[in-house]
């Protein structure tokens, strides 16, 4: 593991491989897993039984609640709030034997929010400030401030930076969203 200057926090229960990157100020907690090819910033909360797979990119400011598990091709900007237990794909057509498998990147970011429960199907982005709902599957992509819930997600509104809800028009973002 490499980091900085500060210290970084690693819960005697968590296995950090050898080769690891985690920024300084980060906390890593009970039984979590972060492969030696992840990167993750600084100032962040890796939540117990969480699992940060190969080649991840995790930005700066995350809180990745427990039960999370991010797998590879899975990048995460800076200030994202990842909820417990939200799952994330990366592969659209899972087999057990597949020697032709693709990983599907998918990109959340700066400053989305992931509610608990929430799964993310592969191969899309959520925008700058979006909201998901707990308990929504998202399979299409979430535009920059626009609040999404249900199964499959679908367009409830759009917020603000605080997350606050600004407008419950789902056709019509605010000025300034």
């Amino acid at each position: 593991m490499s980091q900085g200057t500060d210290q970084v926090f690693v819960h005697p229960t968590a296995d950090v491989e050898e080769g690891a990157r985690i920024g300084d100020g980060t906390k890593v907690w009970h039984l979590a897993h972060v492969r030696s090819t992840a990167r993750i910033g600084g100032g962040c909360v890796i939540g117990r039984n969480v699992y940060v797979d190969s080649n991840v990119v995790i930005g700066d400011l995350c809180k990745v609640q427990n039960n999370v598990s991010v797998y590879q091709g899975v990048t995460l900007e800076d200030e994202v709030f990842v909820g417990p237990c939200a799952v994330f794909t990366n592969d659209f057509r899972p087999r057990a034997q597949n020697p032709d498998w693709e990983i599907t990147p998918t990109v959340v970011r700066r400053g989305a929010s992931i509610g608990a429960n929430a799964t993310l199907v592969c191969g899309i982005e959520v925008g700058s400030y979006a909201m998901i709902a707990a308990g929504s599957v998202v399979t299409r992509d979430v535009a920059p401030y626009q609040l999404v819930a249900g199964n499959p997600a679908r367009p409830k509104g759009w917020v603000n930076e605080k997350g606050e809800v600004v407008s419950r028009d789902p056709a019509n973002p605010p000025a300034g969203v």
